[in-house]
């Protein structure tokens, strides 16, 4: 690449992060509820599991990394994400019982697209998408192991969107605009994130998250974000910039390396309980109530 520092935009984020700060509201508050609905499903928390691909097995246990996070999505009752892979692998997931959204890659093979999001739906996924932050590479388009990626035009997202009827999530979004076309095309969701720092000096997410609450203003769309989320403070400051939930992701991999599935439940309710006293300190009795009333940008 031709810029030295190739973690920058992950170095950026956790500034930006850092330099949000909460300010206090005791009085008349009380325990906070954590729970969310989420395309008509209630969940536990808006701490979303990430859309991992081709983890190996740790410690040579029964279940791949991919199965034990969603094992600890099931169990905690949280939405389950996972990325590139083959739908026997992806069967293997669903039988986990968590609440899956197949995130697919934009791949050059279009027919692989439709297939896998059909097979996706056909086997009772809770949401299918694609990863179009994975669309280009530094030689051109990508080639994600072995794979050639393709571009993908607003025809052909639209018609991955009508060609299946649970929600439709967008990921890679990191601009007005593009949540804007994929709230016109017809997605229930997107993901703002630079996917752990792809593009060179990307905008942290947190920091285009008011601007693009603004700009999908009474669009029924989520907004999920992720990169460089891993505590309950981080997650309070996504939801009052703008978001409906965040996702962890290598934050939580330590913890499934050495614990599996009991490892990312000790993890996530970690978080999950420091976002509560969080809120519970600042006002907010309900995640669907917290704004940015009490976070400071310094």
């Amino acid at each position: 690449m031709a810029y030295n520092r190739i973690a920058d935009a992950n170095e950026n984020t956790e500034r930006y992060m850092d330099s949000i700060l909460i300010k206090e509201r005791l009085i008349d508050s009380a325990v906070a509820d954590t729970s969310v609905e989420l395309f008509g499903e209630k969940f536990a928390s808006p701490v979303l599991m990430p859309a991992f691909s081709h983890l190996r097995q740790y410690e040579k246990r029964t279940l791949n990394g991919l199965e034990e996070y969603s094992v600890a999505a099931k169990n905690m009752n949280i939405l389950n994400f996972v990325g590139m892979m083959e739908n026997d692998m992806f069967k293997r997931i669903l039988d986990t019982g968590a609440k899956t959204i197949r995130i697919v890659k934009p791949y050059a093979d279009n027919g692989k697209v439709r297939e896998q999001m059909k097979f996706a739906e056909d086997n009772g996924a809770f949401g299918v998408g694609m990863d179009i932050d994975h669309i280009f590479g530094m030689d051109g388009l990508d080639v994600v192991i072995g794979e050639q990626m393709a571009e993908q035009t607003s025809d052909m997202i639209r018609s991955y969107i009508e060609s299946v009827k649970i929600p439709f999530v967008v990921k890679g979004v990191l601009s007005e605009e593009e949540a804007v076309k994929c709230a016109d095309l017809g997605a229930k969701a997107i993901i703002v994130s630079h996917h752990h720092g792809r593009l060179p000096y990307a905008v942290p997410p947190m920091m285009v998250l008011p601007s693009i609450k603004k700009a999908l203003e009474g669009r029924d769309v989520k907004i999920f974000v992720d990169c460089g989320i891993g505590s309950g403070a981080d997650v309070y400051k996504c939801l009052a910039l703008g978001a409906d939930a965040a996702a962890v992701g290598r934050s939580m991999l330590p913890a499934l390396e050495v614990e599996g599935s009991l490892g990312v439940e000790k993890f996530v309710t970690k978080v999950n309980s420091e976002l509560r006293f969080i809120m519970s300190c600042t006002g907010f009795k309900t995640v669907d109530q917290i704004d940015d009333t009490c976070i400071v940008r310094t």
